[in-house]
């Protein structure tokens, strides 16, 4: 005999397994409850038959929501237009479709090539282009001086190359070959001798720094000397155009800037480095100026207050001279600048606000920098120990190709005007012509001359 206890335990548990099984009503159709397709859902029939059971399974009358007539009209009305009946298969959630048919043989679907053939919008993936590892004309240029805090070559506008030799300054056409002596200091006074050359953006005049502390305008068409600027206690290593504008950087540690069209020319002496200017560089825009000292030190100066003789940045990264400058020519406050051999980093410079953007060691003296006017590139000059030209893809800094051939380090470079062809000048005294900015896409199927690749592969200047 059962104690009241168990008794009551035990009709509880039927009672609560009674109303299980009636919470499945034997007279209604199974719903699966599994999803083995969402292509057989019909959200509408299913939210219908969801909503239906949820009331239906309520059972205290006191607490039912109160159906609105127009509510329970319009499900009425869903019901019917969908065809749902309780019993029915229709009225399933859910439902397992067979394998749809295969394609008669032989049927050809005229849409096919529409899915397999689309690349039209499609960006193919772009390459790295072949950059020629041999240098396209190499130049004999003897006694070029060997000395890193120099700039002895230049590529006008005119597409003219100006280089200085010794106490001369020498002018190749690069369209005739032709060579011109453009002017000579004194050749018994071995202390005179040309240290700075830079063209102007006409293409006419070229200015010249020497070692006897002048600066010297002339006029290359007639190749006669337009004017002297004088100022500087010691050699001009650096000059740069700027329109009518002249920044020359002196051994004095001085910047000078200078109006030549007026008679009294130096608008301003720029005082912020400690040692010699070695590096001096106008943006394209004309608005910013940059200047690279033997003291490490790199200055930007803003042209609407340069006459304040206050630079807008000074920026001290660089372990070591700062020679190598190079504006962007697709981003107007990008700076690249290279270090010397106790540095060997090049740094990318925001000029705007005065942030370091990145550095890149390239592990050895960094001389020269040119970018690529054709695509996101930059390349780079060296010292020991591989004396070699380095191509950079930017922003990722990824080593494209390097150019070999000189003997020693590569201390200067200069861009053609069409942005194609580098030249390098290095201490093994000679000029290599590198047509590692080819701009493919605009490239024509000209015939050379037949004497283009014999006459002009070699030339002397002297």
């Amino acid at each position: 005999m059962l104690s009241p206890t168990r008794r009551r335990a035990t009709v509880e548990s039927t009672t609560s397994f009674e109303h299980c099984r009636a919470g499945t009503p034997t007279g209604r159709a199974q719903v699966d409850r599994f999803i083995p397709s969402r292509s057989a859902l019909d959200l509408d029939v299913a939210h219908y038959n969801l909503s239906r059971e949820g009331g239906e399974s309520e059972v205290d009358d006191a607490v039912k929501e109160i159906k609105s007539p127009a509510k329970e009209a319009y499900k009425k009305s869903l019901a019917d237009n969908f065809h749902v009946d309780n019993g029915s298969d229709s009225a399933k959630i859910l439902a397992f479709k067979s394998k749809a048919p295969a394609p008669p043989s032989g049927l050809e679907n005229s849409a096919r090539g529409v899915y397999t053939n689309n690349s039209a919008g499609v960006k193919a993936k772009k390459t790295f282009r072949q950059i020629p590892s041999a240098p396209e004309r190499i130049l004999d240029a003897p006694e070029l001086i060997d000395d890193y805090y120099l700039n002895l070559i230049d590529w006008g506008s005119s597409n003219q190359v100006a280089v200085a030799l010794g106490c001369t300054v020498y002018m190749w056409n690069a369209d005739t070959g032709a060579i011109n002596q453009l002017c000579q200091t004194n050749p018994d006074d071995e202390d005179d001798y040309i240290t700075s050359v830079n063209w102007g953006a006409d293409g006419k005049h070229i200015a010249v720094g020497t070692n006897s502390a002048e600066v010297q305008i002339w006029d290359a068409a007639q190749c006669k000397k337009v004017r002297t600027l004088r100022g500087h206690a010691a050699r001009v290593g650096a000059v740069s155009w700027n329109g009518s504008q002249l920044a020359t950087g002196s051994r004095d540690n001085n910047i000078m800037i200078h109006d030549v069209r007026i008679r009294e020319h130096c608008t301003s002496t720029l005082q912020v480095h400690q040692q010699e200017v070695c590096g001096l560089k106008w943006s394209p825009s004309g608005n910013q100026l940059a200047s690279g000292g033997n003291d490490n030190l790199l200055h930007i100066f803003d042209a609407s207050s340069i006459g304040n003789q206050q630079a807008l940045h000074r920026l001290d990264a660089h372990q070591a001279a700062v020679k190598a400058l190079a504006w962007c020519p697709f981003q107007s406050n990008l700076l690249a600048s290279g270090g010397g051999t106790a540095d060997r980093c090049i740094k990318f410079w925001n000029t705007n606000t005065g942030a370091m953007l990145n550095s890149v060691d390239t592990h050895s003296q960094v001389c020269s920098l040119q970018w690529n006017t054709h695509e996101r590139e930059l390349l780079s000059s060296h010292g020991y120990s591989q004396n070699q030209l380095c191509l950079w893809k930017y922003p990722t800094m990824t080593k494209m190709a390097e150019l070999t051939g000189h003997q020693a380090r590569v201390l200067h470079m200069a861009q053609s005007p069409d942005g194609t062809t580098v030249v390098s000048a290095a201490a093994d005294e000679t000029l290599r012509f590198w047509k590692c900015f080819d701009n493919a896409s605009e490239k024509t199927k000209k015939v050379r001359d037949s004497n283009d690749s014999s006459v002009l592969r070699r030339f002397n200047f002297r």
